[in-house]
């Protein structure tokens, strides 16, 4: 089992995409720079008025004046270095916020054959600790790079004013730190990108796991998926030891420069002392100077290791910005009441495959006169639910085109498509709130007039009845609180509550008893006259009142008719009504199966009609929402 996420096609981060992030900010960074400055300069001035004390002592001068003014650069030095941390802080969450918000509303506009291929633990990841990653350096690993980097050169020019020649002694020994440095950095940024990939890979398998808690209990698969999590949250920490490791190493080499510094200056320092080419209070202020480099080489180093994490987490972040997304789905016009008969839903000449996959669809063709009820059967893989995706521009045919009222829909934004048609998936899935938040979601102005009917329509006015909350119960995470069917009726419901113009119902009846199976045959038969329904079914009893049927064999159109032509004259058709005809004769038919088992058996085509004339009707489009 393949866990981890694609990268071979991910940008890598670059420092120019790092100062983009940084960039709506910059009045804000540049005054944090300036106060974080301002603080460093009242470190750099305090050794020389530290060497004007002991010149003072030693000539048997006034010190006051020196020590106030030295005691007012610490208590200034303390209070910049405040405000300048309550900004980067500030500025960093701000980063944070738009950078989450751009990748929310990207992963959410994604197109979904990038979402089938890309586990969504790891999607999440780039929006939550990669983002984490990246706010730190976009603002405290810039400043303090930049802030370290201008310390540090100033504090050279200060020792320049000293002694040229401890001055010299000195840049050699961090010169050749530096040297290390280059060569250890870059390893933090590919650290870094190998950590967050495992953090991702560990929430796709969380949510995986999470997602079927019922299907891992009852297979005992807990110590299966338990040790692939383990093994990705090893990962992360094998890549975590290696970047600590490589900071461990630039915090070291950081600490001993200093130290290898301060023994040559006092060596080579003290050789002059003692001949008298410099005097003791000028070698103090110096080796002052090397202690206060330790905090500009800090903050160049902190800095550095920082924006090497950024980095790293940037290339995950850039590769969202890659991802095609559904750039058409903000641009629709305002929802419009539809007006005017039910479309004709034409499908002409199209083909289609997945990536990296055969064929599905091969030049299939066919026409769904507006106002009817048109069944799609065939064995499983013949491209039935492939064509519904392409409906609702899930996917872009290869070829041919689908046409909505004479429309072809790839003129259409997406939005405008999925407006006009509403898709009963086949898993009936349920999203965690309540009741009431999954009727409204395709229909948030509703009123409770419309609710009711549709509760009615799809009988679930009896579970709300039996509710001590009624509308306002929760269902649970993918509304696992909710049986099979009544997730089911939900869907329905809430697909009727968007009154389309075109309703694709996949499977619809799969997880419904007889009973209520028999009054959505009646509901559709009833909506047929308002919208065009297109429905995917296995059991017979859900298609025979299909206005037509196509059959579909091997992504191409087989037959198109009636029921009772097809059972004339198809051999797969008849196959397959008999196929399902057996599993109901195994006894698990209800009393409309048996009826159909007796009137096909039988010889007898002019099945008993299953939907009656006085079918729950709902609001047509063209009554609107209320």
């Amino acid at each position: 089992m393949t866990t981890g996420t694609p990268s071979d096609d991910r940008p890598s981060g670059t420092f120019g995409s790092l100062l983009g992030y940084a960039r709506p900010h910059w009045r804000t960074l540049t005054l944090s720079l300036v106060l974080s400055l301002l603080a460093s300069v009242s470190g750099l001035v305090q050794p020389k008025f530290a060497q004007n004390i002991l010149d003072r002592l030693a000539t048997g001068g006034s010190v006051a004046e020196p020590i106030t003014v030295l005691a007012a650069l610490l208590v200034a030095g303390a209070l910049l270095t405040g405000a300048n941390a309550w900004l980067q802080q500030r500025t960093s969450e701000r980063v944070v916020r738009q950078v989450r918000r751009d990748l929310v509303h990207r992963l959410i506009r994604l197109r979904v054959p990038e979402i089938d291929r890309r586990p969504p633990g790891d999607l999440i990841a780039r929006v939550t600790s990669d983002s984490t990653l990246l706010k730190s350096a976009a603002t405290e690993g810039l400043i303090m790079s930049v802030n370290g980097l201008l310390t540090f050169v100033a504090a050279l020019v200060m020792m320049a004013t000293l002694h040229l020649g401890l001055l010299a002694a000195t840049v050699l020994v961090l010169a050749l730190v530096g040297v290390v440095m280059t060569v250890v950095l870059p390893r933090i940024r590919q650290a870094v990108a190998r950590e967050q990939d495992a953090v991702g890979v560990v929430g796709s398998l969380l949510d995986r796991s999470l997602g079927a808690t019922r299907t891992v209990k009852a297979n005992g698969a807990e110590g299966r998926e338990t040790q692939a999590a383990q093994d990705a949250v090893e990962d992360a920490y094998r890549a975590g030891l290696t970047g600590a490791r490589y900071s461990a190493i630039i915090t070291m080499l950081g600490g001993a420069s200093i130290q290898t510094a301060f023994l040559v200056v006092l060596g080579f320092g003290g050789m002059l002392v003692a001949n008298g080419t410099m005097n003791a209070s000028e070698l103090i202020a110096f080796l002052l100077y090397v202690f206060f480099l330790a905090s500009p080489i800090a903050s160049l180093v902190g800095g550095a290791g920082i924006l090497q994490q950024g980095l790293g987490a940037i290339g995950r972040i850039e590769h969202v910005t890659v991802m095609p997304v559904e750039d058409d789905i903000d641009s629709a016009l305002a929802a419009r009441t539809a007006s005017g008969p039910p479309p004709a839903v034409e499908v002409d000449g199209v083909d289609f495959a997945y990536a990296d996959r055969p064929p599905v669809l091969h030049g299939v063709s066919f026409t769904v006169p507006g106002g009817t009820q048109t069944a799609l059967v065939g064995l499983s893989g013949a491209g039935k639910t492939t064509l519904f995706s392409l409906l609702q521009r899930f996917y872009e045919p290869t070829a041919g085109c689908i046409r909505i009222g004479g429309q072809d829909i790839a003129s259409l934004p997406r939005a405008e498509v999925r407006r006009r048609i509403a898709y009963v998936e086949q898993d009936a899935p349920a999203l965690a709130g309540t009741l009431r938040d999954n009727l409204l979601y395709a229909a948030p102005d509703a009123t409770h007039e419309n609710i009711a009917e549709a509760l009615r329509a799809t009988r679930l006015d009896g579970l709300t009845a039996r509710l001590d909350k009624g509308l306002d119960t929760p269902v649970g995470a993918r509304g696992i609180t909710l049986s099979g069917g009544e997730r089911q009726r939900l869907a329905i419901a809430r697909a009727l509550l968007r009154r389309p113009e075109v309703l694709l119902l996949d499977e619809a009846t799969a997880q419904l008893d007889a009973r209520n199976e028999q009054a959505l045959s009646e509901l559709v038969t009833g909506l047929a006259q308002h919208c065009t329904v297109l429905l995917i079914a296995h059991r017979l009893s859900t298609v025979i009142e299909a206005d037509q049927i196509v059959v579909l064999e091997h992504g191409k159109v087989r037959a198109v008719g009636t029921h009772r032509a097809l059972m004339d004259d198809d051999e797969l058709y008849r196959e397959l009504a008999a196929t399902q005809l057996l599993a109901a004769a195994s006894g698990n038919a209800g009393p409309l199966d048996e009826g159909l088992q007796a009137s096909v058996v039988g010889g007898d085509h002019d099945v008993v009609r299953v939907c009656s004339d006085t079918a729950p009707r709902l609001p047509t489009p063209s009554e609107g929402p209320g």
